[in-house]
């Protein structure tokens, strides 16, 4: 109850564009379980918050799902301020930071925002570069980030637990020019992705999927995949992980013209944001490991997720998966539910919580 008046007199300070001190917020953070030398501090308050993005000039932008906002946050001499620099849209959760301007996925639009970071105070009107996405609201929250060739990616969910829908206007990851043109599909048969990167030295893409729901408890399992070209297809809906056939469409197609998993997850973690790791704050061995924000089971009766994990590689292979952070399951309940995470550059990693309306600050210090 506690945790609930304060986070509603935070919403109340937001209507004005301005937050509360992070502080204020009260959460359990003794509970999360860090690898030695690491800890875990509350950096922002930001309900709902969902996609990060990094500035040119070290503004964190922030995306929502439900709250339909947009957040800047800024920080000087120590004292971060979080600012509402867009409103009143449609499942903002997508934000991606390109050239100056701020890019924003809102179900079928993508806006931009130019000049944002010299009018955090004045945001300018949006620019409308794209409205051709669904206008569904199932898996309507969507990804966006720019890759190395300068094009934006987004990812547009299938409208559906599972269904043999157009690929060519859902269940894909596809790419634009930063104007909005030029929009072709680049991966296809992929249910839900809410996270994607590329790898710093090989500059090839590689993204989480949500796994379908009404199988099992225990499959088909969540994925880590790798898309190094254009043209491949994941499976969705006829096969699911590596060989799982799906009970209604799986006969249509089968499993070998897919891609398997490079990584299979825990069914129905939910993994959402990743990042590969590019700081110098965290330990040698963590140069180049994948980091995945895992939001945690909806309708299960066995939860899993509500945690990051670290998946080690090795010429493109799957080395190692370990759980990196826990905590936000406690008991059975849930607390907070994990979304994206963001390399600092300081090293540090922030980490976006849109359950406990938090971004965290994890660090490392040597033991």
């Amino acid at each position: 109850m506690k945790l609930l008046i304060i986070f509603m007199l935070f919403l109340s300070t937001l209507s004005n564009g301005i937050s509360a001190v992070a502080k204020d917020i009260d959460l359990p953070l003794e509970k999360i379980k860090l690898p030695p030398g690491f800890s875990i501090n509350l950096w922002a308050a930001v309900p709902d918050g969902r996609a990060l993005a990094l500035g040119d000039k070290g503004t964190v932008f922030v995306g929502s799902r439900s709250a339909g906002n947009v957040y800047a946050i800024t920080e000087q001499n120590g004292e971060r301020q979080v600012r509402t620099i867009a409103s009143k849209l449609k499942l903002p959760s997508g934000v991606a930071f390109h050239k100056g301007s701020l890019y924003v996925s809102a179900i079928n639009r993508i806006l931009r925002f130019d000049q944002i970071e010299d009018n955090l105070d004045q945001p300018p009107q949006p620019i409308e570069i794209f409205d051709g996405l669904p206008k569904e609201d199932f898996h309507g929250w969507r990804y966006i980030a720019f890759g190395p060739d300068n094009l934006l990616y987004v990812s547009v969910g299938a409208p559906c637990d599972a269904c043999e829908a157009d690929q060519s206007k859902y269940a894909h990851i596809a790419r634009m020019k930063p104007d909005g043109s030029h929009y072709e599909v680049y991966a296809q048969g992929i249910r839900h992705s809410v996270g994607f990167d590329w790898h710093p030295e090989t500059k090839e893409l590689w993204f989480t999927e949500i796994g379908r729901n009404w199988m099992n408890e225990s499959i088909p399992p969540d994925e880590l995949n790798h898309a190094p070209t254009q043209g491949m297809h994941f499976g969705f809906p006829y096969c699911h992980a590596s060989n799982i056939l799906d009970p209604k469409y799986g006969a249509k197609r089968g499993c070998e013209r897919s891609t398997p998993p490079v990584q299979e997850l825990e069914a129905h973690a939910t993994p959402l944001g990743m990042r590969f790791y590019t700081g110098k704050m965290f330990p040698a061995d963590y140069k180049s490991r994948i980091i995945i924000a895992e939001h945690g089971s909806s309708n299960q009766r066995t939860h899993s997720g509500y945690q990051l994990v670290s998946v080690q590689l090795a010429t493109n292979e799957a080395t190692s998966k370990e759980t990196f952070a826990a905590g936000w399951l406690d008991e059975g309940k849930a607390w907070g539910r994990p979304v994206d995470v963001l390399v600092m550059p300081d090293g540090a990693l922030l980490v976006s919580d849109d359950l406990a309306g938090a971004i965290y600050r994890i660090s490392y210090t040597q033991p």
